[in-house]
């Protein structure tokens, strides 16, 4: 976006440090509008601090134990004693590198916004009236400030169970996870949504004995049903415990105080070192002054939009996952920049869930994009597939990658690509030229004339695209 007009005069007030929140920051600010933001835990918000940022660098070292374990597989010897090798995990060290690595990052982050004119707050701020914001910083000083213009990117907290209230000892919430110096002998995970699965692969990965408890049928309700198949395939190899069609009534201590029990709804018991709970998130809506001003939510709580981040009042915006729109950090941004794009009056282009890009990281990834299976089957769509498993590409073999596949979708008869789905190492890199694909409405056959690398993964997303060529 190119904006020539000077915007100094126009003066907008930021609450919530996430990606939403300071990617808005950073485009006003480069438009000499006068940027003020807020944000109490530290520039990038949970996305930095407590959820993705540590969750995928967690996850990235369960991914070395992992590469580890097909030393013997790859001809590689680990130790001559050993078979098979035995990889520790030293989770202190583990947990306090995922931790300076993202104060490392929210540090960087706030040094950005300075450097581009940026004004922050370390505090917390709540609406008075539709142009002004009260302010209580870390300092306990309350002050209020004016705007021409207020966004709203405040983010979420960890639901929780009321009889299984965590205690950052035993009975956890994602948050508190990184706090702890031993890793669980035996962890009971409560939820199979994402973050629920991307936990029980991530310890399972560590070398913690997972049992999952999941309250649907599969695991990662609501995805692509042949992923869920693969991944619960996996686990099933790996020695991860599903338990499908169970839902968790709640979760104290044994008698003994050295682990915990997890009492399910048919009265079955599951006993383990640790329980994490992961049933969900809550916006942080409470307590803003949205009721003062007027701002419209939904009855789970979270700020109703439109298309271009806009409340019902017209000079407040919102992004991010207080907006209950999509929980992914990269939607959050591009809702931020909309956001500021629209109330500068430049040209927008409104937020296209439909082409929303997304991964699940797990061991193996699972991307996304684009239209789904689901809706294709409900008649939403008329669609072809085509899906290819990744046993038969000869880099995966190379890798010792036995699970993943490609699938994409193409529009009946026109033969446009408008969804896709790749299962496997990386995932979250090789989805791209789907997502680009979707983007752009390219057709199968533009895919399948650009050149892959052979041997590689991605040169199944061009046979893929090969069979679904369309004879003319």
């Amino acid at each position: 976006m190119t904006l020539k007009t000077d915007f100094s005069s126009h003066k907008l007030v930021i609450l919530g440090g996430g990606p939403g929140g300071y990617e808005a920051a950073l485009v006003a600010a480069s438009h000499s509008a006068d940027v003020t933001i807020i944000e109490d835990k530290g520039m990038g918000g949970s996305a930095v601090l407590t959820d993705v940022v540590p969750s995928k660098t967690l996850i990235t070292s369960a991914d070395a134990r992992n590469r580890f374990g097909k030393a013997q597989e790859l001809a590689i010897s680990v130790g001559e004693d050993d078979n098979p090798p035995q990889i520790s995990v030293d989770l202190a060290k583990v947990n306090q590198r995922l931790i300076d690595l993202a104060l490392q990052q929210s540090h960087d982050i706030k040094r950005t916004l300075e450097r581009n004119g940026v004004k922050v707050i370390a505090g917390r701020g709540m609406l008075i009236d539709r142009n002004t914001v009260q302010v209580t910083d870390a300092d306990g000083l309350t002050y209020e400030l004016n705007a021409e213009f207020i966004l709203l990117a405040v983010g979420t907290h960890p639901r929780e169970l009321p009889t299984a209230q965590p205690d950052g000892q035993r009975i956890l919430n994602w948050t508190q996870l990184y706090d702890l110096k031993e890793l669980p002998t035996d962890l009971i995970v409560v939820g199979s949504g994402v973050t629920g699965a991307e936990f029980a692969s991530a310890y399972d990965g560590l070398g913690s004995n997972v049992t999952l408890i999941s309250s649907r049928d599969q695991v990662l309700p609501g995805e692509d049903g042949d992923a869920a198949t693969v991944l619960e395939n996996v686990f099933e190899r790996k020695g991860v415990r599903v338990l499908p069609r169970s839902r968790a009534e709640g979760a104290e201590y044994n008698e003994a105080g050295d682990g915990v029990v997890v009492t399910l709804s048919d009265g079955r018991k599951v006993a383990g070192s640790h329980v994490l709970i992961a049933v969900g998130s809550i916006p942080n809506t409470e307590n803003l002054g949205l009721d003062a001003v007027g701002v419209e939510i939904s009855e789970t709580g979270h700020i109703n939009v439109d298309r271009v981040s806009r409340t019902n009042i017209s000079n407040i915006y919102a992004a991010g996952d207080c907006t209950g729109v999509y929980p992914l950090a990269s939607v959050a941004a591009m809702q931020g920049r909309v956001a500021v794009s629209h109330m500068l009056g430049d040209t927008v282009k409104p937020l296209r869930t439909h082409q929303v890009a997304a991964n699940i990281f797990t061991a193996p990834e699972i991307a996304t994009v684009g239209v789904s299976q689901s809706e294709i089957e409900a008649g939403k769509y008329q669609a072809d597939m085509v899906m290819l498993p990744l046993a038969t590409n000869a880099r995966a073999k190379m890798l010792a990658v036995e699970d993943g596949f490609i699938k994409i979708f193409a529009r009946k008869h026109s033969g446009t690509v408008i969804g896709g789905v790749v299962v496997g190492p990386r995932a979250s890199e090789l989805i791209f030229p789907l997502s680009l694909a979707v983007d752009k409405k390219l057709h199968v056959d533009d895919i399948a004339e650009t050149f892959a690398v052979y041997p590689s993964l991605s040169g199944s997303i061009s046979e893929a695209a090969r069979q679904l060529h369309i004879m003319q």
